[in-house]
């Protein structure tokens, strides 16, 4: 069992908890998720992993109410326990395995929108506790629903709020704010990171492709299984099938077919829609990521 240390609502319908899990703790990295189950007999639900302590053993997760698993975990308070926590999984952020000398030349920019601050956040910590700096985006659509905002604050180089209806910070999309960074206050940017709703990174790699800016994004919403066996979170990266729960979840977002991962996760929730989808994919439908049978 693994016990939830503390429990808080951050905003509505949008929950943080974290959870005593030493041996995830001791060997996770930025950009990886873990599975949990509240019982038994519960779903199993993949969240990315947002901060984690290894001297005290504990992870961190946020996650938004979007069905009955969710739902369940929402009403879990501090001395409660996880039947199941499993983790490290997925693949860590590309830059933990770049030469640190070089990483520091490079000007970074994420953009986070909703629930997708979660997953930015450990990665502009671990960028700041190795020594480089970057600039972060975080979106929503009111002040109302912004989360982690003084964290962000104490690890990110510069941190541009917006909100779509313009109650706080700046007024606009995310979009609108990277457009403004780079072409009316002269930011230049090597590598943009974008995680956030699957709409949201799919205009934000259009955005960026035309700024020319490299783009990694999380594929993190489209997982349900978590290990390659079920199928969901298969997409296609430029001329290839990847799955984004063992290949990802992070991947170039100017070669991910977005169109194609949303047409999919929608025919995904019925039993009809899978009978569709596995015509249509024939031999690739599972097994493409070589990772199972």
């Amino acid at each position: 069992m693994f016990k939830i240390l503390e429990s808080s609502e951050l905003t509505a319908n949008i929950f943080r908890m974290v959870v005593e899990a030493p041996r995830v703790a001791k060997n996770c990295l930025p950009g990886q998720f873990v599975i949990v189950r509240t019982d038994d007999e519960s779903e199993r639900i993949p969240l990315t992993i947002c901060d984690y302590d290894r001297a005290k053993g504990t992870i961190t997760i946020v996650f938004q109410i979007v069905g009955a698993g969710t739902k369940i975990m929402s009403g879990m308070k501090a001395g409660d326990s996880f039947a199941d926590f499993v983790g490290p999984l997925g693949r860590p952020s590309e830059f933990c395995e770049e030469d640190i000398e070089e990483l520091k030349k490079k000007k970074i920019v994420f953009i986070a929108g909703g629930v997708g601050t979660a997953p930015v956040y450990p990665q502009v910590k671990w960028l700041r506790e190795q020594g480089v700096p970057s600039d972060v985006i975080v979106g929503a659509k009111t002040k109302d629903i912004l989360i982690l905002e003084e964290e962000m604050k104490a690890v990110a180089e510069n941190l541009y709020i917006t909100t779509d209806d313009g109650s706080y910070g700046r007024s606009g999309m995310v979009t609108k704010c990277i457009t403004d960074l780079v072409k009316e206050e002269g930011k230049q940017y090597d590598v943009c990171v974008a995680i956030g709703p699957m709409i949201m990174m799919k205009f934000c790699c259009l955005t960026t492709k035309e700024l020319g800016i490299p783009t990694i994004v999380s594929m993190n919403p489209i997982m349900v299984d978590g290990t390659g066996m079920c199928g969901a979170c298969r997409l296609t990266v430029g001329d290839e099938v990847k799955f984004a729960c063992v290949d990802g979840p992070e991947f170039d977002g100017h070669k991910v077919n977005f169109d194609e991962a949303m047409r999919r996760q929608q025919l995904y929730k019925t039993a009809e829609g899978r009978a569709m989808l596995a015509l249509e994919e024939g031999d690739t439908h599972h097994g493409g990521c070589g990772h199972c049978e």
